[in-house]
């Protein structure tokens, strides 16, 4: 009789333990992994925004910080603006002597490289010397004369970059040269920051810098991450609270693992008189871009999209659909200037369109 009972009392110890293993087991499949927003923060000379799905808020605000840290860090790198940053030390000694470089830095100067090569010089970071002689138009609201133009022109050529795998270094082959990595570092910062984010035990996200974003993984209450293209007709008018307004937002793309940026003349401009004159050069008129007032490029990787969204903005419409067309999946969606705004999309574009 004892043993009888002793046996019951076991079978019911196991069926307990059995079923509080099912339970806990039926409420890790039910838990919903959390999505927390980071909000806005300012880095790389303008506002950044990081979202991060995790299996809990702790963990999730870790990843926010980390994708941050992440953008602070390659900004005090590639920064042109910071004097102490490598790339500063890049301008004033490469044409001295040949610069030793970070592993990073490097890789971006060869992915630089590369599309200088896949553009026609379009995409070119030795453009800093046009870069600065514009700013100072702006502030001067004189439009240089062609005589300063061609000299600040003859110090940019990515050609005269000359870069050293074997010894990691960087030198220019005229005095004067100048990068200016405004046009990649932003999306090879966003690559970055979603890289850590994923080590730290993110399983999705969205890291926004200004026109670069990546998203991976889903929200955790969507099956599609969801980017709006700005109207470059309203992009002048914000909304009240400084938002985009539904009257700004042009389409909406619907993405998941996948980069896009926007490049475009709306936004960021220099004025001289009544005229506007895009931040983006055209290294073959020593100018402001003026065939596209937008474009919007998706791919993998937003160092990518980056490159390629400068580059097309440069090329326009024709140039630049044949360059997207030509390379495995990327896609665009471009608006040609004003005052026609037409839209024109690569063949696979419209998939992403809500």
């Amino acid at each position: 009789m004892e043993n009888s009972s002793r046996r019951v009392a076991i079978k019911i110890a196991v069926t307990v333990v059995l079923l509080a293993g099912v339970y806990f087991f039926v409420a890790e499949k039910i838990r919903r992994p959390i999505e927390i927003d980071g909000g806005y923060r300012e880095v790389m000379g303008t506002l950044a925004r990081i979202v991060v799905v995790a299996k809990h808020e702790r963990q999730a605000r870790r990843c926010i910080e980390t994708g941050f840290g992440e953008l602070v860090r390659i900004d005090k790198m590639m920064s042109d603006y910071k004097p102490d940053s490598e790339l500063s030390k890049v301008n004033r000694e490469a044409f001295a002597n040949p610069v030793k470089v970070s592993p990073e830095l490097f890789e971006i100067l060869q992915k630089s490289v590369e599309f200088s090569r896949l553009s026609n010089g379009a995409f070119d970071v030795t453009v800093g010397p046009l870069v600065d002689l514009w700013h100072k138009a702006g502030e001067a609201n004189v439009v240089p004369d062609e005589n300063t133009l061609a000299a600040a022109k003859a110090r940019v050529g990515f050609e005269k970059l000359i870069l050293d795998a074997n010894e990691r270094t960087v030198q220019f082959a005229v005095k004067g040269m100048r990068l200016d990595l405004g046009g990649i570092a932003k999306g090879y910062a966003v690559d970055k920051a979603v890289g850590a984010m994923r080590r730290e035990g993110a399983i999705g996200g969205m890291v926004c810098a200004s026109g670069d974003i990546r998203c991976f993984g889903k929200p955790a209450d969507k099956d599609t991450w969801r980017v709006g293209l700005q109207n470059p007709v309203a992009a002048n008018q914000p909304a009240s609270n400084g938002a985009i307004g539904a009257e700004q937002v042009l389409m909406v793309l619907k993405v998941n693992d996948m980069a896009v940026s926007t490049s475009g003349d709306y936004r960021r401009f220099v004025a001289i008189g009544r005229k506007r004159y895009s931040h983006i050069i055209d290294t073959s008129t020593a100018t402001g871009a003026s065939k596209l007032s937008s474009d919007t490029i998706l791919a993998a990787n937003a160092v990518d999209t980056d490159a390629l969204s400068t580059a097309v903005n440069v090329m326009g419409a024709q140039k630049g659909l044949a360059l997207v067309e030509s390379l495995a999946g990327v896609e665009a969606i471009l608006i040609t200037a004003g005052p026609e705004y037409q839209v024109v999309k690569s063949s696979g574009a419209d998939t992403y369109l809500q």
